[in-house]
């Protein structure tokens, strides 16, 4: 019960983790129609999955 700092540094990185994958995924998916819209969207989710990995990648360094 002493060492809290690497459960919660688990839990952020498979959080990180999770989160980017599924941004990745979701970029993938997109039914919209409108071609200037997909981008936009495709261009967020995918920031916000390599955000999300190297989160991941961060909380995993933190953890080692």
């Amino acid at each position: 019960m002493a060492n809290w700092l690497e459960p919660i540094a688990f839990g952020a990185a498979l959080l990180c983790f999770v989160l980017g994958i599924s941004s990745i995924i979701m970029s993938f998916m997109l039914p919209t129609p409108d071609a200037e819209v997909r981008i936009k969207q495709k261009v967020e989710y995918r920031f916000f999955g390599i955000s999300g990995l190297i989160g991941f990648a961060v909380m995993l360094y933190a953890i080692l």
